[in-house]
């Protein structure tokens, strides 16, 4: 009989001390989960907001330089494309390729912008324009806001891909449907250094 009750006692203490293991390592997933998804949510809030700063911008280009219409029509079109992806669903993050198409059309728009900002050199008027300096800044601000959360956003995925993937967490997480998240990377551009002549 005692070593029945003994058997039994073992039995439930180890039932218990697994589900408390599976419970916490579970609800730590889920947390993480939230944090990725929250640092998503605010890299795609700068994203807006540079989405948003672009048509002010290109109409006081517009008014000094009218003739560089192909500047004008790269970014109408890059901002286009972006414009329909800049609030995806968080299931990009477990889809490498998605989650490179969704950068690549990011980056597009930031080259475009590249080209918006350097016509400003031909043009001694409009980089004394107010209105040109104020949305230059607030461009400038939300790039810097665009790469702060984009890093917060990799040190987030980086926390979580690294607490699903340990052992024996990693069989929770395959069980329970938790999948490593994409990173951002740098862009094609950045790879090669700038050429520099004078």
């Amino acid at each position: 009989m005692k070593k029945g009750l003994i058997g039994i006692i073992v039995v439930v203490v180890a039932v218990l001390g697994i589900y408390n293991f599976w419970k916490g390592n579970y609800n730590q997933m889920v947390t993480l989960d939230e944090g990725v998804k929250s640092q998503w949510a605010q890299v795609q809030n700068q994203y807006q907001r540079r989405l948003d700063l672009i048509p002010n911008l290109v109409a006081t280009v517009q008014g000094y330089a009218a003739h560089e219409a192909s500047v004008f029509t790269q970014v109408a079109q890059a901002r286009a494309e972006a414009g329909g992806v800049v609030n995806i669903d968080s299931s990009v993050l477990e889809d490498p390729e998605a989650f490179k198409k969704y950068q690549a059309i990011q980056d597009n728009l930031s080259s475009s912008l590249q080209r918006l900002l350097a016509v400003q050199e031909n043009y001694p008027e409009l980089k004394a324009n107010e209105n040109f300096m104020a949305l230059q800044d607030e461009l400038e601000g939300t790039e810097n806001r665009i790469a702060t959360e984009r890093k917060r956003f990799n040190e987030s995925a980086q926390e979580y891909n690294i607490f699903i993937r340990q052992f024996p967490r990693s069989i929770i997480a395959n069980i329970s449907g938790f999948r490593p998240k994409a990173y951002f990377e740098a862009s094609a551009q950045a790879q090669s250094a700038p050429v520099v002549s004078f």
